[in-house]
């Protein structure tokens, strides 16, 4: 099955592309649902990041208290190694088993949401094409700072911690544009994409 690994910079509109390839029959698997699933209550990473971080960074319900967590990791490297190191091991044992589910197999291609796609370095060979999604570096401040209520400074902090915007265009084979586009301009974009997929997928 051809698989298309889909990233780009918080705030790029990764899942509005998605759900556009979604709707037109594409299979995905998103690392981001599957780091949700983890860290919700009883989540297989709640007991080791309790152990490693402390109770305090726990919500009330159990699962992770992500503004708690996000606010120290992008304060301190060696905690967002740490994290890492609990979190991505549980997460790729995510992925494997949603990728046996059979409505994956019955799709025509499959497309792996990863937000790290670029900086993790073990997507390439998972993959069969790359697609970014690219906006300007202004333009994911200002989505950030409304969707998440997070400051300047702080969203500074996060896009700093990603792999720049020019490494992640140097490794794209397919790159979308959302900077202040019509949704039905996105979407009529995407539909192009989507077609190119099935015929490489055919092809396959």
């Amino acid at each position: 099955m051809l698989r298309i690994g889909l990233t780009g910079g918080i705030g790029s509109g990764k899942t509005v592309v998605s759900d556009r390839f979604a709707a037109l029959g594409a299979s995905v698997i998103d690392s981001d649902v599957l780091a949700r699933r983890v860290t919700a209550p009883g989540g297989t990473a709640i007991a080791p990041i309790a152990a490693a971080f402390g109770a305090d960074f726990l919500a009330d319900d159990g699962s992770l208290d992500r503004a708690r967590m996000r606010e120290k990791v992008f304060a301190d490297a060696a905690a967002r190694r740490q994290l890492e190191s609990i979190t991505h091991p549980l997460i790729r044992a995510e992925t494997e088993r949603e990728l046996r589910q059979p409505h994956h197999a019955a799709a025509p291609y499959l497309i792996f949401a990863v937000p790290l796609l670029v900086e993790s370095g073990r997507w390439a060979s998972r993959v069969d094409r790359v697609l970014v999604v690219d906006c300007a570096i202004e333009t994911q401040i200002v989505r950030v700072m409304r969707r998440n209520r997070l400051s300047e400074a702080q969203v500074r902090a996060i896009i700093a911690s990603q792999a720049s915007r020019e490494s992640r265009l140097a490794a794209a084979d397919d790159t979308l544009v959302n900077d202040h586009k019509p949704l039905a301009a996105l979407h009529a974009e995407i539909d192009v994409l989507h077609r190119h997929y099935l015929a490489l997928a055919a092809a396959a």
